[in-house]
C-alpha cells in the first residue's frame, strides 16, 4: 500500500482525493489529525534527501508518498496519479506561488 502524507488544507493534497477514492492501493494519512502521524512524517522530512530542497525553501513537503518498498517521493506521477494542473498552481498553498 502507498501511504500519502498530507493535509486537507493543502490544495495539492486535496487534488488527489478524487483520484484515490476507493483505490485500495493508497492510504491517506492526514498529518494534522494525530500527533503520531505528524511525528512519523517529520522524521521522514528531516532525514530523507528527497526533502532537501523543500527544507531549504521553507516548504512542508506534502503531499508525500511512501511506497511499499520504503521509497519516498514527492511526485504524484511516480505513483500513477496526476499533479494539480499548472494553471491552478500559480497561487500555491499559501497564495504566494509556492507549494506546500
Amino acid at each position: 500500500m502507498i501511504r500519502i502524507y498530507g493535509m486537507p488544507a493543502c490544495p495539492d493534497c486535496a487534488y488527489l482525493d478524487d483520484q484515490i477514492a476507493g483505490d485500495p492501493r493508497f492510504e491517506k494519512i492526514d498529518i494534522g489529525l494525530k500527533t503520531a502521524d505528524l511525528k512519523t512524517f517529520l522524521k521522514l522530512r528531516d532525514t530523507e534527501a528527497v526533502f532537501d530542497s523543500v527544507r531549504e525553501n521553507g516548504g512542508i513537503g506534502i503531499p508525500c508518498f511512501v511506497l511499499e518498498d520504503g521509497t519516498v517521493t514527492l511526485s504524484p506521477e511516480d505513483v500513477g496519479l496526476k499533479s494539480r494542473p499548472m494553471e491552478e498552481l500559480s497561487a500555491g498553498c499559501c497564495g504566494n506561488g509556492q507549494s506546500c
